[in-house]
């Protein structure tokens, strides 16, 4: 669903689960069976392993009552996110500081089933596609200080595709990138924008490509078996990956991610795209929570499950610190996983009651 949805502007309900089940679409993940012994260990916890590490929390609900549901923090507790209306006639877009004051970036009627389907930051300037049922994306921008209003950047987005990566948007050299479909997905045309508007530019490649961290794109977004090739937008070289194929790899340009079915359950390894350094960090029942790997070069997030998480919908929330070889324990009973820029955000509680978390990665 995309973020911002009319249909999941009444607070994000969904589960750990049903989130890394949308990721799977984009063949990024394999469900894990139950039945490991080793998540039943006690895992080292982030409050001793990162004692200074920026962290927040947010009640579900705005000051107004309407229910809230962040897709971007600029830090551990200022974000920007969706709520409806307070007479529910309009899905807005909000920076929420962490005074619980918010400021209104834009609202769209709800009769027209809107929503915002890729939000990015940076540079003091915050990025969105929204768009309607009637209407293709357009993209938008905001100054993130003063209170200027919203400006469109340009309503040419082509057939835009969002995979629920942090990349879906990639703002660099003073303009917004994305990719489209062409060519009945045959072609890939990554579009760009300058950041004060103007006319798009294109280059197309041949197959089906997404946006890494800048200036790399991966394809395999729509394989079976995943990535085989990561390419420099900026030099036009390319790298080969080397895949496992017994395994679906995930991969961006310092380390990919290989996902496999064992006797014990899902394999999660990760290696480098020319398959050095290749090691396990998780084995059993285990889930992979983002479409993005190694996020900021660092971690790994994935979730374990089993006992009562196919009821309950919550699971064990762990991140994996690449350089120490170590797990790290988020949450022990975690829903509603995000992560983009920097920042990890679950929730705890019921799906009627819960309270929002966030710990910013990159002060860990």
């Amino acid at each position: 669903m995309p973020i911002g949805s009319v249909r999941g502007a009444h607070g994000w309900t969904k589960t750990l689960l049903s989130l890394v089940a949308a990721v799977a679409a984009a063949g990024v993940l394999l469900l894990a069976p139950p039945g490991d012994k080793s998540s039943s260990a006690t895992p080292l916890t982030a409050g001793l392993a990162w004692p200074r590490a920026q962290r927040g929390s947010l009640p579900a609900t705005l000051a107004d009552g309407s229910a809230y549901t962040p897709a971007w923090f600029l830090d551990a507790r200022t974000s920007i996110g969706t709520a409806l209306s307070r007479d529910g006639a309009h899905l807005r877009l909000l920076i929420r500081g962490p005074d619980e004051k918010v400021r209104q970036l834009r609202r769209l009627p709800v009769r027209g089933n809107p929503s915002f389907s890729a939000i990015t930051a940076g540079g003091g300037v915050a990025v969105w596609a929204e768009g309607d049922g009637d209407l293709k994306p357009q993209l938008w921008a905001a100054d993130l200080r003063g209170g200027r209003p919203a400006r469109r950047l340009t309503a040419d987005m082509g057939e835009a595709r969002f995979y629920l990566s942090e990349y879906d948007l990639v703002i660099a050299d003073g303009r917004v990138r994305w990719v489209a479909a062409a060519g009945g997905n045959e072609v890939t045309e990554v579009r760009s924008v300058a950041l004060t508007g103007g006319a798009v530019r294109l280059e197309r490649q041949p197959g089906t490509w997404q946006l890494s961290a800048w200036p790399w794109m991966v394809d395999g977004v729509t394989s079976g078996a995943g990535a085989t090739t990561l390419k420099n937008l900026v030099t036009g070289g390319s790298v080969a990956v080397r895949a496992d194929p017994r395994a679906v790899t995930n991969c961006g340009p310092l380390w990919c991610r290989a996902v496999s079915l064992t006797e014990e359950g899902t394999r999660v390894e990760l290696m480098r795209p020319d398959g050095t350094g290749r090691h396990k960090i998780a084995e059993g029942p285990v889930e992979t929570v983002t479409a993005d790997v190694g996020v900021l070069g660092r971690f790994e997030v994935y979730a374990e499950t089993g006992g009562n998480a196919d009821f309950s919908g919550n699971a064990r929330l762990m991140v994996y610190d690449i350089a120490g070889r170590r797990a790290v324990q988020i949450s022990p009973d975690a829903a509603n996983v995000g992560y983009r820029g920097g920042v990890l955000w679950w929730s705890t509680g019921t799906a009627e009651v819960f309270l929002r978390h966030s710990l910013d990665l990159r002060t860990a």
